[in-house]
């Protein structure tokens, strides 16, 4: 097993060739692969989206029924 200053020195070599590599790239094949990458995760996210939407929606509701609750032990209890 690689010791922590291993693992940050390799880290650290690895952004450096990721820079090198990005900043030879044109922006023709920029966008070639952020189309690539958008057209394999965009169902993902967009499902995983509606999946949270619920999730929102659900807690909304209940924070609504919670303060309707509220609402009315406040008007019963003036004080």
């Amino acid at each position: 097993m690689q010791d922590l200053s291993t693992l940050r020195t390799r880290w650290t070599e690895i952004e450096v060739e990721e820079t090198r590599l990005l900043r030879e790239m044109s922006i023709q094949e920029s966008l070639r692969i952020y189309a690539l990458l958008y057209a394999a995760f965009a169902p993902r996210f967009q499902a995983e989206e509606q999946a949270h939407m619920v999730e929102r929606e659900a807690e909304l509701i209940e924070r609504q029924r919670r303060l309707v609750k509220l609402a009315h032990w406040l008007k019963d209890h003036p004080q």
